[in-house]
């Protein structure tokens, strides 16, 4: 490792980037038998060990050859910030001294870490903090793996209690990082954390190539859209990707995911004043949720500074909600946590 300033330039492999099957043939040519191979990932997934120092059960001489040809990169806590209402934001610094945030929202007997995919976002949607940053570099499944840790760990210091649910809601869109986010996913649910698929929920803003390999992949988790308005003149004016991921496109992936898995999308709504929550909204919502099976949750906005929009009024929303309910279609209004602490649905920007 070579320092530069305050630069460190990493020159032996992240051992978190190889297979099993990698690390047992070093075994074999260190001359160490080949479950040391399953002693090491258990180390690393089941445990989360972040030095070769704490794999007890290795030998000292095969943890010194093994901390001299691959590093392990964990993320760190750089701050903390606690909410009037239990929620936890949690700035996290990476290895290349790169910063992410994720969240801990405590609500009745749930306890939900919500995690980011990427380093900033290049989707520029017009009411997230996060579109405001530019996105620096996805995420590797160890990094994310790392907050489900950290998180986990304040959850039970704090409230006594492991995590019960993970949301990929955080910074970055998850299927634009497809491949880390799957592999973030088979770690925490096959590892020691033990987190069952069903409990966690991929949120992306809709990328239809992505929606469609998660049904070619038969996933088992949870899927979220951010819809936040039904028809492409309206959603293409707030989300930009909508311009090549139009409504219809993603309808027919949504199906196919539907057909793949058997679970329910979830459409996020927010309602914004005098944009997206008139009766005329409702009944183009409506009309997708005949197509899709699904539920909505209706999301009060979150202000952002700098951005010009604002939160419907309660009178508005409940008579939103009556249109949806009335047709017939499920829906739950979903209550801001940790607005105090920038830490609610669309504000995490690594702001202090």
């Amino acid at each position: 490792m070579l320092q530069n300033s305050s630069i460190f330039v990493v020159r032996m492999q992240d051992i978190r980037k190889i297979s099993k099957d990698e690390i047992a043939v070093f075994c074999e040519n260190s001359g160490e038998p080949k479950y040391r191979a399953r002693q090491i990932y258990e180390w690393l997934w089941e445990k989360s060990a972040v030095s070769f120092d704490e794999m007890s059960n290795l030998p000292a001489a095969f943890r010194s050859v093994l901390a001299e040809e691959y590093s392990i990169l964990p993320i760190t806590t750089d701050l903390e910030q606690f909410s009037d209402d239990g929620t936890i934001k949690l700035r996290f610094k990476l290895h290349d001294e790169k910063m992410i945030e994720g969240v801990l929202i405590p609500a009745d007997n749930r306890f939900t870490a919500c995690v980011s995919s990427q380093v900033g976002c290049t989707l520029q949607c017009a009411f997230c903090a996060t579109g405001l940053l530019k996105r620096e570099r996805n995420l590797d499944a160890g990094e994310i793996y790392d907050q489900v840790v950290l998180l986990n760990k304040y959850c039970t210091e704090k409230y006594s209690r492991p995590l019960t649910n993970i949301v990929y809601m955080g910074m970055g869109e998850p299927l634009l990082n497809i491949d880390s986010v799957l592999e973030s996913i088979d770690k925490i649910t096959l590892s020691g954390l033990g987190m069952s698929p069903k409990r966690i929920t991929v949120s992306t803003v809709g990328i239809a190539r992505g929606i469609s390999k998660l049904a070619e992949r038969n996933v088992k988790f949870n899927l979220a859209l951010s819809l936040h308005a039904a028809t492409d003149e309206k959603r293409v004016k707030i989300m930009p990707i909508n311009k090549g991921n139009n409504i219809d496109a993603l309808v027919e992936s949504l199906l196919q995911f539907y057909r793949a898995t058997a679970n329910k999308i979830t459409f996020e709504y927010i309602l914004f004043k005098d944009f997206n929550d008139q009766k005329e909204d409702a009944n183009a919502l409506i009309e997708i949720c005949k197509k899709v099976p699904s539920f909505v949750n209706l999301i009060e906005y979150n202000k952002v500074e700098g951005l010009n929009f604002e939160k419907s009024t309660p009178e508005i929303r409940q008579r939103f909600v009556s249109y949806l309910e009335n047709a017939g279609v499920t829906t739950k209004v979903r209550l801001s946590r940790g607005k105090d602490i920038n830490a609610a649905c669309g504000q995490l920007a690594n702001k202090n």
